[in-house]
């Protein structure tokens, strides 16, 4: 970005261009985000949409919307978008899109963590982001990616990656490729019949909740893009992936990876401070739930690696290709654990 351009998008969020700062933040695999600060010390986020991935960004930012007036509570904090010129939500300019959201002060994310206090408010953030949703109409809600944790439709893109791609990623990826038809016999029959569907955040790593630098307590979920109906378990699998594995999402070290069982009971007592809405049948899905997530993105990372690299930012050629076994080995290790994280649920989520 040009500053001049920046000056441009800031002046359409009726935010003077002149008297501010723009950094960008190179967390995000997908977007692109920038925190402004005004000379007043007043923070925003700005954020260019990947509408290469989010095809239908204005539904994405209305499935937002319908979302964000509920999710505020005294132990939840909101976050709100700010108007263009035109009352909007979002700027389009120049085929890009745009959206500007209040910056929470004196917050902070973190990639992993070895502290049960934090995985204790991961799990306490996420029970409540879903208590609060749980009376919503989840008719309302579109599928922005449709079938997007659908483990058939997730197997089919990976069957015609296999037929496209070439003969030396291929070869280069036999363990992963092995690896996932394995998993995929392993969990096509996993049971969702009596499962409700919910609105779900449906990327829930660790680096999505926002918590205070000063309590350390979870304030709320952020990147919000994915919010719309699933199952619960989604969400669960897919903090377990990040909370309970100490280890980056793309380790080659795999004696690195861990299944750490106190982080897990810690999220999972965290969960039950506002798991009343659960199901019966939601709490038995959960301990298959935190193999079948891990496993969903690391299918995704080889899916992307064999179609090099549509979907994920890389900033090395077989970054991807390391996503991929690194998750595939958490997804292993859940599924050792599956006995002792189905006991556990059991007598602490009542």
């Amino acid at each position: 970005m040009t500053s001049a351009s920046i000056k441009e998008i800031l002046n359409e969020f009726n935010l003077n261009g002149n008297s501010t700062q723009c950094t960008p933040l190179n967390s995000g695999l997908i977007n692109d985000t920038y925190l402004v600060q005004e000379d007043d010390d007043r923070q925003y986020i700005l954020q260019k949409i990947n509408t290469n991935v989010f095809e239908n960004a204005p539904i994405l930012m209305d499935n937002i919307q319908f979302a964000l007036p509920i999710l505020s509570a005294d132990d939840y904090e909101q976050i709100t978008f700010l108007s263009t010129r035109t009352g909007k939500n979002h700027l389009i300019q120049n085929n890009e899109f745009w959206r500007m959201m209040t910056y929470i002060p004196n917050s902070t994310t973190y990639n992993t963590t070895t502290n049960p206090a934090t995985a204790f408010e991961a799990g306490r953030i996420i029970g409540k982001f879903h208590q609060l949703l749980q009376d919503i109409d989840t008719a309302i809600f579109k599928d922005t990616l449709p079938q997007f944790h659908q483990l058939s439709h997730r197997k089919h893109e990976f069957q015609q990656a296999l037929q496209t791609s070439d003969t030396e990623k291929l070869t280069t990826a036999q363990a992963a490729i092995t690896k996932a038809q394995h998993f995929i016999t392993e969990l096509q029959h996993l049971n969702t019949d009596g499962l409700p569907i919910r609105v779900c955040h449906n990327d829930t790593k660790l680096n999505n909740i926002l918590f205070s630098k000063k309590s350390e307590k979870g304030l709320c979920l952020i990147d919000l893009d994915t919010i719309m109906k699933g199952f619960f378990f989604y969400d669960f699998g897919d903090a377990i992936r990040t909370v309970v594995n100490t280890a980056a999402e793309d380790e080659q070290n795999h004696d690195l990876i861990t299944f750490n069982t106190t982080l897990f009971t810690s999220f999972v007592d965290g969960l039950a401070t506002n798991s009343s809405f659960l199901s019966s049948a939601e709490k038995e899905s959960l301990p298959l739930g935190a193999v079948f997530m891990p496993f969903i993105h690391g299918l995704r990372a080889l899916t992307d690696y064999l179609n090099n690299n549509r979907y994920y930012k890389v900033t090395y050629k077989n970054q991807n290709l390391d996503r991929c076994l690194s998750l595939f080995n958490f997804a292993e290790k859940a599924l050792d654990h599956k006995e002792f994280t189905q006991t556990y649920i059991q007598g602490k989520l009542v």
